[in-house]
């Protein structure tokens, strides 16, 4: 996922991604659990893929509040 893509999206959308990253995230863990899982690699680019989602929601929320104490 590009920092730009994750730019582009919109609050509600951008919410709606982390749910479903969270959600892949847990399947992954169980197919990692249960030896399903082929790529392991995948468990930690998700992981890399919300913490990307969560930063640029919390920098909108930074500058929401900033906007809002007028600095």
């Amino acid at each position: 996922m590009a920092r730009e893509s994750v730019r582009d999206l919109g609050d509600s959308e951008l919410i709606d991604r982390i749910a479903e990253e969270k959600d892949r995230l847990f399947k992954l863990r169980f197919q990692l659990a249960t030896g399903q899982l082929d790529n392991t690699a995948r468990v930690a680019r998700t992981k890399r893929d919300i913490a990307r989602l969560l930063t640029e929601l919390r920098a909108r929320e930074i500058a929401a509040a900033e906007a809002a104490a007028g600095g």
